[in-house]
C-alpha cells in the first residue's frame, strides 16, 4: 500500500556533529484520509559494517572501543564490543568497509562478500547499513589498527572464538545489534 507523503516544512534544529532535522508532513493513508504530523530525524550518513572470520581457526575479530550514548544510557563503563563499522563519508560501501577494516582492526582483506543492508534505527535515524563479511588470515594482519588517532578512536582489536562470541550475546557482554546480526548471520550460513 503506497502512501502519498508531502514534506510541509524542514528546520535544521543542529548542525553540530551531524544534522538534526524538524520535519512537519503531511500523509495520506490507505483510505484517502490526510494527517499532519511532526518529527525529528537525525542525518548522520550512511555506513557499512564487517564480520572476519577465520574458517580454520573457529575465530572473528571484533573490537571494542567507548560509546557515550552507551555510558548515558546505563553501560556502566561505555565500551562496547562491536563488529568493524564505520561511515560512508561519500565513499561506495566496499570501499568504506576495505578502508575501515585496515584503519580499526590493521587486517588488509582481500575479498569482501556483501550479505544485507537494514536501517538500524528507522525511527529517527536516517542511516542505512551496508553489512559485509570476509575471510581473515593471520597474513593480512599487516598494522595494529586501533583506528585514527586524530580520532582519538582508541579500539581494541579482539579475536575471539566463534561460539564464545555467540555465548556473549547471550550473556549480554555482546549488546551492538549489527554485531548480533552479522554473527547470527555467521551461524545460519555455517560460515565457521
Amino acid at each position: 500500500m503506497q502512501r502519498n507523503v508531502e514534506i510541509i516544512r524542514t528546520d535544521i534544529l543542529s548542525d553540530n556533529w551531524y544534522i538534526l532535522k524538524r520535519i512537519e508532513y503531511e500523509i495520506t493513508d490507505g483510505q484517502g484520509n490526510k494527517t499532519r504530523q511532526l518529527r525529528e530525524a537525525y542525518d548522520r550518513g550512511n555506513g557499512a559494517v564487517i564480520l572476519l572470520y577465520n574458517q580454520d581457526q573457529g575465530t572473528v575479530i571484533l573490537t571494542r572501543q567507548f560509546r557515550l550514548p552507551t555510558f548515558i544510557n546505563g553501560n556502566a563503563d561505555g565500551m562496547l564490543i562491536e563488529a568493524c563499522a564505520g561511515l560512508l563519508d561519500k565513499d561506495n560501501p566496499e570501499n568504506c568497509i576495505r578502508r575501515e577494516t585496515e584503519e580499526e582492526t590493521g587486517y588488509q582483506i582481500k575479498d569482501v562478500k556483501k550479505v544485507f543492508e537494514a536501517y538500524m534505527s528507522p525511527g529517527s535515524v536516517t542511516e542505512i547499513l551496508y553489512f559485509f563479511v570476509a575471510a581473515y588470515t593471520k597474513e593480512m594482519k599487516i598494522t595494529e589498527g586501533g583506528g585514527i588517532e586524530a580520532e582519538q578512536e582508541n579500539i581494541e582489536v579482539l579475536e575471539l572464538p566463534f561460539t564464545k562470541a555467540l555465548e556473549m550475546i547471550e550473556s549480554g557482554e555482546i549488546k551492538d545489534g549489527k554485531t548480533i546480526m552479522l554473527l547470527q548471520y555467521a551461524q545460519i550460513h555455517r560460515l565457521l
